[in-house]
């Protein structure tokens, strides 16, 4: 069992702008890697604010020009903002890393965060972060769509282009829930360097996910996003699922049996 030590930043009318978070993410990496500190899990909100992995397409961005911060991580765009509980674990992991264990227990943490809550949440094959899974039916045969509006004719089903942002409500990312499809709760995008991780994840407790609709969040135009309150239907706040997730993180990350990637050798 390794330590680790969580550190609140700001919330609410103290949130954390998000270059002020990305320069004490690098300053505690440097100092974890020398070993002066140790594992360190930075918590906090952020004002309302774009970042873009290092994937991210430009058709993918505010059709409005709106500014968006562009970071070393993976993954691709998304939003933070007021009513997202923000982490940014800086984790020191044995080489050769195994970054894709790293990101299954972030995303088993806050599996087992919102189960506690009494929401049961998943992953989604090929797609990292925390997932609803949607109980729509085939598009083709008519799923049920907002404000009742049929879906035969579902453009995403023929067209690898289909922008949602300027189709209207209802196929707006932010609707997602009221038409039965696949919605993520929590986004995971890190950086692995000298074998220390950066960046970490963003669960939504009760933001206004409107924001997602100005962009293709994740790259993904055929599922939407959720947050805790609204797939509970009742108010939730950050304060709730503080101490819930710093334990969940707690008992997942520091309780890992962290071991290297295993790295096949084809013989000479």
């Amino acid at each position: 069992m390794s330590e680790l030590r969580f550190v609140r930043m700001g919330f609410g009318a103290e949130a954390v702008e998000y270059q002020e978070a990305w320069d004490e993410q690098r300053r505690v990496h440097a100092a974890r890697f020398l070993d002066e500190v140790p594992d360190t899990c930075l918590l906090l909100e952020h004002p309302p604010v774009y970042t873009a992995g290092r994937r991210t397409a430009d058709n993918e961005r505010p059709l409005d020009g709106t500014p968006v911060i562009d970071v070393d991580r993976g993954g691709k765009i998304t939003w933070h903002g007021p009513g997202q509980l923000v982490g940014y674990p800086i984790q020191k992991l044995p080489r050769p890393v195994d970054v894709v264990a790293h990101v299954r227990r972030l995303e088993e943490a806050i599996i087992l965060t919102c189960a506690e809550f009494g929401l049961e949440t998943s992953r989604v094959e090929g797609r990292s972060g925390v997932w609803i899974l949607g109980d729509a039916k085939d598009p083709a045969q008519g799923a049920p769509a907002l404000g009742g509006l049929s879906l035969d004719f579902d453009p995403r089903l023929h067209d690898e282009e289909f922008d949602p942002r300027l189709n209207g409500p209802e196929y707006a990312p932010s609707n997602a829930g009221q038409r039965r499809e696949d919605r993520k709760i929590a986004a995971i995008g890190i950086r692995v360097a000298k074998g220390v991780t950066m960046h970490g994840f963003a669960l939504n407790v009760n933001p206004d996910n409107a924001w997602f609709d100005r962009i293709i969040p994740c790259g993904i135009r055929d599922a939407g996003v959720a947050s805790l309150a609204g797939e509970l239907g009742r108010d939730v706040t950050i304060e709730e699922v503080l101490p819930v997730a710093e334990k969940h993180l707690r008992d997942v990350l520091a309780n890992a049996d962290l071991k290297p990637r295993v790295v096949e050798r084809t013989p000479a």
